[in-house]
């Protein structure tokens, strides 16, 4: 039924064919960083809509997410959510509740709700909507990979803001990951309020 749209991945075509309209994709950045929120995106793409060039957003270049990220936002038919947890947020709760309160309030932030939620990982939030977390998801999946560019290109943009605030720290370039230029600069200059304090590097500066 669906065969004409060859844009459709394996597992959108499979939910289509039970009977599925409203299939959304999750994914997140900002797991591992010591410093910066983590932010989640859920995105919607209709089945005949095709935006080429949809990856894992670890796999594009930042103009090559840029340059997506502004045709997934600027389409008319695709839907978008995005959630934020912050620092203290991620310190009070942990990082994999954070990261899941961060997908649900993504999910909550739609202008529909969803008959399906692909989730990227091997877990999936607790919620009363259907989910299948796929490993690798946004590799896998066009909706997954949609929003993996969503959330890394917001999260990118907000640690450039942090750039501009605290230059001394390069967040331009790590993004708040615990790179040796980073851990250098939380010995020389201390911790901020950005950082996450229940990450062992960071809570182990004097």
């Amino acid at each position: 039924m669906f065969a004409q749209y060859t844009h459709l991945d394996s597992y959108e075509e499979e939910l289509l064919s039970r009977g599925c309209r409203t299939i959304v994709g999750v994914d997140e950045a900002g797991r591992g960083p010591l410093a910066g929120p983590v932010i989640a995106a859920a995105v919607h793409i209709p089945f005949d809509v095709q935006i080429e060039g949809i990856d894992d957003s670890k796999k594009l270049t930042a103009k090559k997410r840029a340059e997506l990220y502004r045709l997934l936002v600027e389409h008319p038919q695709v839907v978008i959510g995005i959630g934020r947890m912050d620092s203290d947020e991620i310190d009070r709760i942990n990082i994999l509740q954070a990261t899941f309160a961060a997908m649900l309030n993504a999910v909550e932030k739609l202008p529909l709700t969803p008959d399906h939620l692909l989730i990227d990982g091997h877990m999936s939030p607790r919620t009363q909507l259907a989910t299948t977390p796929l490993v690798g998801g946004d590799g896998k999946s066009r909706l997954i990979g949609a929003a993996s560019i969503i959330a890394k290109h917001v999260r990118d943009q907000i640690m450039l803001e942090y750039h501009a605030k605290w230059p001394e720290y390069g967040f331009d370039s790590h993004k708040g990951y615990g790179t040796k230029k980073h851990l250098d600069a939380l010995k020389m200059l201390g911790v901020l309020p950005i950082h996450r304090h229940s990450f062992a590097p960071v809570r182990t500066v004097p």
